[in-house]
């Protein structure tokens, strides 16, 4: 699916560069362009974003 119509940016690629350490938004700015232009895209592409973080943190269990 396509996020950002301006740049022509995927959920796969942002998924990616997330995967790749890119973990703010800004992050995916300076990477991806996601948001630099019309700003449609951006609370899909912080869904994304949250969601992805929440999948990759780490919980410890307090005893």
């Amino acid at each position: 699916m396509y996020v950002c119509l301006c740049k022509g940016i995927t959920e796969r690629q942002l998924k990616e560069a997330i995967a790749e350490g890119n973990t703010e938004f800004m992050d995916l700015k300076r990477e991806l362009g996601v948001g630099s232009q019309c700003g449609k895209c951006i609370p899909v592409a912080l869904a994304i974003l949250a969601e992805e973080n929440a999948k990759n943190a780490v919980y410890y269990e307090v005893a």
